[in-house]
This record gives C-alpha cells, structure tokens and sequence, in this order.
C-alpha cells in the first residue's frame, strides 16, 4: 500500500516538474491576397433628378435677378416707354434732344460768377429753341443768315405807336440783333420765338420790369389779340433757376383765334415766346415750349 502511494506521488511530482511543450510558433506571415476590384455600382437613379432640381435652382435664381432689375426699370421708365403701359398724350410735342451750344474757348458760363454783365457767350442763334418733330417750319423768321431784323420783330406788335415807342426802347437799350424760329404744327398751331441780345443783363431787367411784365397784361399788345391777361395757369414748379417768365393769355371773348404769349430774361437775353391757333391754345404745349427755351437759355 505503501509503495504504490509513493509511486503515485513521485508519478505525480514528475509530471509537475516536466516542462510543457513548446508552442508552435505561428505561420509565417504571408502578403494578402490582392484585393479585388468591386464592380462600380450602378447610377444611382436619383442623379437625373439631383441635376433637374440644380437646373431649376439657377433658373430661380436667374429670374429672381431679373425680376428685381425689371422692378427696378419699371420704377425708373416712364409709363409711355413700357409696352401695355402706355397713357394717352397729354398734348406735349415730340422735341429733339434739347442741348446748350458749346461756348467759345475761354468763355465763362452765363451763370458764372465772373460773368458780371450775364453774358451768353454762345452763338445766340443756336439757343432758339428747334421746332418739334413733324412741324412745318417759318423761314421769315429766320431772316438773314439767322439773324432776324428789328422791324421784321417790331411786325408782331399790333398798334404802329407801340411798335414806335419799343422800337425807340430797343434802340436806347442798346439792342446788339435779334434771332427767331416759328413753325406750324398738324394741329394747326403757330410757334414764334424770339431772342433779343443785349450788352448786359442790367439793361434787360430794365427793360422787362418796365415795359413787359406788367400784372394787369403785357406793356405792348401783339397783332391779333383783343386783351391778354396774366396767366395763372402756368405752374410755378416749371420755373428755371436763373430765368424770370411771366405768362399771359387772351381772355374771352377772342377772335378766331386764341394767342398765347411769355416774356422770359436770362442775362443779357430778353425772349418772347408766342403761340395761337384758330378757336384755341392749348395750354401744355406752350408751357413746355416756354419751359424748354427757359432751360437752353438758363
């Protein structure tokens, strides 16, 4: 009994002293097999879409620009100018672009402070004012290499003593030449306008404040007319800085035909613009004539 306890403990002493087996050591590494190349998948079917909702986003964008410079125009353009927009005439006249002559060189505007006497340096024929389009132009008035005589003006005056006595004033004044264009409109209108150049502005506002601008009517009647009256129609906004207008019109009872008529000094200018037509003048057409003479003059 004995024995064979000892043989067991010295079998199992031995077994616990024996050192384990060694490992097997791992298999050496190896590269890995190349990767195979996935197949690209399909479209995806969503793309077509993707594109059309970019398309529509810049045209969204597109026509927002568009549409806010369209805004833009509309607020700027006159209605006349738009298509479907169009109002009905008011009766102005379809002038050429209004432009001031060029002066000579070295020559001081007429509202320079320098210019002392007002002076229009520029050729005083090219500041009449041009007849609109589709008028039947007056060459009387164009006189002589555009220069219209003193008695051919003094003609448009009704009573030979007033012709007299403002001839006699133009003369004292120191008249240096007149200029003048008229035309005749489809509607029959006739247009006269005339420019008076004087040394200085002094004599002209001499002139106009005595003889001219009287508030009850003009100092001298022109030919044609019954009685004029201050015209209180003529809107003040329309005034041009540096320009003195007064207005008058012929008061009923007239004859066959109304006139219309404005004095306006501008420096050393005296002007007299002058409008009739058989029955009645129109009242637009003369305030925008007067006005843009006003501004080639101002």
């Amino acid at each position: 009994m004995t024995e064979q306890t000892t043989e067991a403990t010295a079998g199992q002493s031995a077994k616990d002293t024996l050192p384990e087996p060694p490992t097997a050591p791992p298999p050496p590494a190896t590269d890995p097999a190349p990767a195979l190349t996935a197949p690209a998948p399909p479209a995806r079917r969503d793309r077509p879409r993707l594109r059309a909702l970019l398309r529509w986003t810049a045209a969204v964008v597109v026509f927002a620009v568009a549409g806010a410079g369209t805004a833009y125009g509309i607020t700027r353009a006159d209605r006349t100018d738009l298509p479907g927009l169009a109002t009905a005439s008011d009766g102005r006249w379809d002038y050429p672009p209004i432009v001031r002559p060029p002066l000579p060189s070295g020559s001081l505007g007429r509202d320079d402070s320098n210019n002392t006497a007002g002076a229009h340096y520029a050729d005083l024929r090219a500041l009449v004012l041009p007849a609109p389009h589709g008028a039947r132009e007056d060459t009387a008035l164009r006189g002589t290499g555009g220069w219209l005589a003193t008695k051919d003006f003094l003609a448009a005056y009704a009573r030979p003593q007033d012709r007299e006595e403002f001839g006699q004033q133009l003369t004292d004044h120191g008249l240096r030449h007149a200029a003048a264009r008229g035309w005749t409109t489809a509607d029959g209108t006739r247009t006269r306008i005339y420019l008076l150049q004087f040394d200085t502005a002094a004599v002209v506002q001499h002139l106009y404040d005595t003889g001219l601008s009287q508030s009850g009517g003009p100092g001298y009647e022109l030919a044609g007319v019954e009685r004029s009256v201050f015209d209180n129609g003529f809107p003040t906004a329309s005034r041009v800085d540096g320009v003195d207008r007064v207005a008058y019109v012929e008061a009923e009872p007239y004859g066959a035909e109304q006139v219309r008529q404005a004095y306006l000094r501008a420096g050393d200018v005296l002007a007299l613009v002058v409008q009739s037509r058989k029955g009645s003048a129109a009242a637009v057409p003369f305030q925008q004539t007067v006005t843009l003479q006003s501004e080639l003059l101002g």
